[in-house]
Formats: structure tokens, C-alpha cells, sequence
């Protein structure tokens, strides 16, 4: 009996390690899956890791720039020229001889002044005569006045005596005017930029003697092709350049005409200056570029970076993919177009990062870095 009690405690003993067994091995195999799972992911992340940096290793180098809008202005540039304000070619009013030229080139003149004047003699002497007559004439009339006012004479001597003084005094008014047309004056405030004349020289109405030129006021005048008839108003900005000294300013239109000149279609625009720049000369060239058009909030880019496909336009940005940044096709819309700057309409946002450099040969989809 106790044989057999011993037989089956052993046997108990001996099944109860051999299901331990089983279980221990089966917890160990879980174990090992898990682990073979972990070190599968590890694995794959080493060999992605690994494929990232090839690719960054292997990507094209390039310049970027975010995209933000700004200011963009559109000029539509003419040739024009420098004029003052008051620019007057003076002419004589009478013909005659120059007996005297009181003004020099450079010399500032004033409203008035004489500026050279012609023989005169004959009116010289013409005066003299009437000045006699009407002395003679001025007392006679005295005299029948006071015989008048004595009720002494006839009514019609006082009358006579009358008219023969205010005849003369128009004669000498009249003559009077005559000298006076024998200088030549000043009709403006200026510098004497031009004169024409010489002391025995004969001179007449239909040729310039001198020019005066009143430098205080500055304008540049232009001609505009008449189809920027209905962009070009009173009040537009100008930025007129002077290629000959390199030098710029700022203006406003002040003046457009309405009227077209028919030989050439174009109208004159004129734009007033206030400027302490030496060196101006009048008839000086000068490039008026006019603010047509413009937007406070522009997305602007280099007109070279700006492809075309069948689709259209387009440029190349950076875009984040999978870690990587990689070149892609941007569609684009362009409008007005100013010196090398285009104004896109369409396409782009802010924050882009535009490929700027290293584009030239760079194929969409393909790795860049910056």
C-alpha cells in the first residue's frame, strides 16, 4: 500500500514539473515574438533613418526665400526734359540799332529792367521839338483860362488854346511810348542765359535779343504715347532721373493736356520741381518714370524664376515630405511686369519657401536642402 502511495505521489510530482515545463516555454516563446517584433521596428526605423540621410546626402543644394507680400509699383518711363518755370526768349518791340547792351550772360535781371537799349535820336529830338510846343501851348492855355474865369475873350479862344495843349500832351504820351520801345526790358525775374546781341547791331521784332530763364521753379515737360491716355493723371508720382549728373528726385504730376498732337499721338505731361540739386541746366535730358499702377499687398518675385509648361506658369518651392524637403511645380498667375519684378495674382502664399538659387537644372520631386 505504501508502494503504491509513493508511485502516484511521484507520479503527480513528475506531471506536475513537466506542465511547469510547458508553461515556462510557452511564456518564453511569447517573450521572444515580442522581442523579435521590437527589434523588427528598430530595424526598420535604423534602415529608414539610414535611406534619409542617403537621400539628404544625395539632395541638391539650393536658395529659398519665404514669400511675403509687399509693395509693388508699376512705371511707365519717358524721355523728357528740364525747363524752368518761367523759360522766356525776349524780343525787341521796335526795330533800330543797338547803341548800348547793359546785361551780360549769367546776370540776374529783375521785371523791368533794361536790358539793352536802341538809337533813339531822332525821337530825341522829335520830343524836344513837341516839349517847346507844348510849353508854348501850356501857357497860352494858362492865360485864356484866367481871361476866361474874368469872363474876358471868347469862349472859343479858351477852347482852342484847350485842345492845341492836350493835343500835345498825347503827342508826347505817344512819343514817349515810342522811346520806350527802344529798350528792351526784362519781362520776368530770371539769370540772362542767352544773349544774341551786340552793341551797332540792328535788331527787329521777329529775333530773339536775349533769354532769361527764373530758375527758382523747375519742371520737367514730356511727351506720353496717347494710350496711356487713361493711366496718367494730375497728382501721380514721378521719380525724374537726370542721367547726365546720376541724380533723382521726386515729383507729382502737375499738369496732363487733353490735347492729342496728331502727328505724333502723343500729350504733354508736365511735372513740377522742388530740388536743391546743382548742375541743372535748362533743356536738360531727363527720364520721367510715372506711377501707372500699384498694390499695397503684392506677392513680387524675379521674372526669371518664372517657368512655363503646357499648364501654364509656374516656379519651384521647397515642400516638407516625410522629413525631406523636396522641389515642387507651384502654379502661378502674372500681372503688371517693372524692372525685372513681376506681380504674381494667383499661386502663391505667404510662407512658401521659393527656390531663389540653384534652380536651373533641378527636376520636380527631387531632394533639396538649404
Amino acid at each position: 500500500m505504501k508502494t503504491n502511495v509513493l508511485l502516484f505521489l511521484t507520479i503527480l510530482i513528475a506531471a506536475a514539473c513537466g506542465s511547469n515545463k510547458e508553461a515556462q516555454l510557452e511564456k518564453l516563446k511569447s517573450q521572444r515574438d515580442k522581442i523579435n517584433l521590437q527589434i523588427d521596428k528598430i530595424e526598420a526605423e535604423i534602415a529608414a533613418s539610414s535611406d534619409s540621410n542617403s537621400l539628404k546626402e544625395k539632395s541638391t543644394f539650393v536658395v529659398i526665400e519665404e514669400v511675403t507680400p509687399k509693395m509693388f509699383k508699376h512705371y511707365i518711363e519717358v524721355q523728357g526734359k528740364l525747363d524752368g518755370d518761367q523759360n522766356v526768349a525776349v524780343y525787341p518791340e521796335s526795330m533800330g540799332n543797338l547803341t548800348e547792351v547793359y546785361a551780360r550772360v549769367g546776370q540776374q535781371v529783375s521785371i523791368g529792367q533794361v536790358l539793352a537799349k536802341m538809337n533813339d535820336a531822332a525821337f530825341q529830338e522829335q520830343m524836344n521839338s513837341l516839349e517847346t510846343n507844348y510849353n508854348l501851348a501850356l501857357e497860352t492855355f494858362r492865360k485864356q483860362e484866367n481871361l476866361w474865369n474874368q469872363q474876358i475873350g471868347s469862349e472859343m479862344q479858351f477852347l482852342q488854346a484847350k485842345a492845341a495843349k492836350e493835343s500835345l500832351e498825347s503827342q508826347i504820351d505817344a512819343l514817349k511810348r515810342q522811346i520806350d520801345m527802344t529798350r528792351i526790358k526784362s519781362p520776368i525775374n530770371g539769370t540772362i542765359e542767352e544773349s544774341m546781341v551786340k552793341v551797332g547791331q540792328a535788331v527787329s521784332p521777329q529775333m530773339p535779343a536775349f533769354r532769361v530763364v527764373n530758375f527758382s521753379d523747375l519742371k520737367v515737360i514730356a511727351d506720353v504715347a496717347e494710350a496711356y491716355t487713361s493711366k496718367i493723371n494730375t497728382g501721380d508720382e514721378v521719380i525724374v532721373y537726370f542721367p547726365d549728373i546720376d541724380k533723382e528726385v521726386t515729383a507729382r504730376v502737375s499738369f496732363t493736356s487733353k490735347f492729342i498732337n496728331p502727328t505724333n499721338r502723343t500729350f504733354s505731361v508736365e511735372a513740377q520741381l522742388k530740388t536743391n540739386l546743382q548742375n541743372l541746366r535748362a533743356n536738360m535730358v531727363a527720364v520721367l518714370k510715372i506711377n501707372d499702377y500699384q498694390s499695397k499687398q503684392a506677392y513680387i518675385l524675379p521674372i526669371n524664376l518664372v517657368r512655363k509648361d503646357n499648364q501654364g506658369e509656374y516656379v519651384l518651392v521647397a515642400t516638407e515630405e516625410n522629413n525631406l524637403y523636396v522641389a515642387r511645380k507651384q502654379p502661378i498667375q502674372t500681372g503688371q511686369i517693372y524692372n525685372g519684378l513681376a506681380e504674381v495674382l494667383n499661386g502663391l502664399k505667404s510662407g512658401q519657401k521659393l527656390i531663389t538659387g540653384g534652380y536651373l537644372n533641378l527636376n520636380e520631386g527631387e531632394p533639396v536642402r538649404f
